[in-house]
């Protein structure tokens, strides 16, 4: 028999979670061939249904996040819901849940309870502040927690305000990444000793994790150090090499020319080799340095620098703006965007695939609401009539 050419194939994920950490985890493991099948509200299902931007009535967001999956429908505030999910997970091998801690519990489908149904299971609870600690039942969203770790508080300008942050970094590096991490990790043990495992992911801790290079050397260097300083630092704008720069069209270069060889190029194309000497200083010799590149990279159009310095050795990159991205010929090359038809909802969609592919990933829509209750629930071995009022 041959292998599966889809690595997660034969496993099988249910799906709790809502909004964007939970659902982008369980994205990357339907893409790499998991069953994933997520739970939703039969009344309103995942809020991102409803999000703007919308197609057709449909939220953009949800059919981001939802191909590969199946929808099934239970209102586990009910005793009708909680039981027939008690009766599924032993079904499952995955479980992921991103409610505040506590709730699982109060619900009656805890892990220790789901754990009894099934011992094997990798039960993964996504939190802002993790399921420990003084503040865990607090609430919040991405930019709280990155405030929270410190993350807000490095970017920006030395002596400005914070950087407010593009993307949502907390909810998919520190969230999805850092589950999937996880689970993969229990998945692996449980091969070895047949029990399944907590997986505890707390998005404040994830996000946290961004700092380490910064935080491990302050804390190595104890009383000996000083403390983390936004936009004065090597990586966070202090070094005349690793920053941006305007354009004359009003555009911006990003210049990551950390090491010598690398910003010494820089230098000799631009006609100023003699750059190099106060790269790496402090004080007025390395502003002086910024300050001549600043003026440089003004006195002509992005296009110019596309040109001059499209080599590989400058380390330089022009700032995609837009739908430029889109056309980005190494994301294409990479397969990155992929254009499917949606026969079942009769239109064209470009799909942006998850990074980690290791086979062929199938393209499924996203479901409608409940469109799958009846099959996984036949699969789970309801009977005609159980499912009739379970859906009804």
């Amino acid at each position: 028999m041959s292998e599966p050419s889809s690595p997660l194939a034969g496993l099988r994920v249910l799906d709790l979670s809502r909004l964007l950490p939970g659902p982008y985890a369980t994205l990357v493991l339907a893409d790499l061939g998991a069953t994933v099948d997520t739970v939703e509200d039969p009344d309103v299902g995942d809020a991102t249904r409803h999000m703007p931007p919308h197609r057709d009535g449909e939220g953009a967001l949800y059919y981001g996040l939802h191909r590969n999956k199946r929808s099934l429908t239970l209102n586990l505030k009910t005793p009708e819901g909680r039981d027939a999910l008690l009766r599924l997970v032993s079904h499952y091998d995955v479980l992921v849940e991103s409610f505040r801690p506590g709730v699982m519990d109060k619900l009656g489908v805890g892990e220790a309870v789901l754990r009894q149904k099934n011992p094997r299971l990798i039960y993964c609870a996504i939190s802002g502040y993790g399921q420990t600690g003084p503040d865990r039942l607090k609430a919040g969203h991405d930019l709280n927690y990155v405030a929270r770790a410190g993350l807000l508080g490095y970017g920006g300008e030395a002596g400005g305000a914070p950087a407010f942050p593009g993307v949502q970094m907390a909810d998919i590096g520190g969230g999805s990444l850092f589950a999937l991490v996880g689970i993969l990790a229990a998945l692996h043990e449980r091969e070895r000793t047949g029990v399944g495992r907590f997986v505890d992911v707390s998005m404040t801790d994830g996000a946290l994790a961004f700092l380490h290079l910064h935080l491990a050397s302050r804390l190595f260097m104890g009383t000996e150090g000083s403390p983390l300083q936004r936009g004065s630092e090597a990586l966070n704008g202090g070094f005349p090499s690793y920053g941006l720069y305007r354009t004359a069209d009003d555009r911006w270069l990003a210049v990551g020319a950390l090491e010598p060889k690398f910003f010494g190029a820089l230098c000799a194309k631009l006609g100023r080799p003699e750059l190099l000497d106060d790269a790496y200083s402090g004080g007025e010799a390395g502003a002086r340095v910024k300050a001549e590149l600043t003026r440089v990279f003004a006195s002509q159009p992005l296009a110019h620098w596309r040109e001059q310095l499209s080599g590989a050795e400058f380390c330089v990159e022009p700032v995609a703006e837009g739908d430029e991205v889109l056309a980005d010929p190494q994301l294409r090359a990479r397969g990155l965007f992929v254009e499917t038809d949606d026969a079942q909802r009769g239109i064209r969609v470009t799909h942006l695939l998850t990074p980690l592919r290791m086979g062929d990933v199938a393209l499924r829509p996203p479901p409608t609401l409940g469109q799958h209750s009846r099959v996984i629930l036949e699969d789970a071995g309801f009977t005609a009539e159980e499912i009739s009022r379970l859906i009804a």
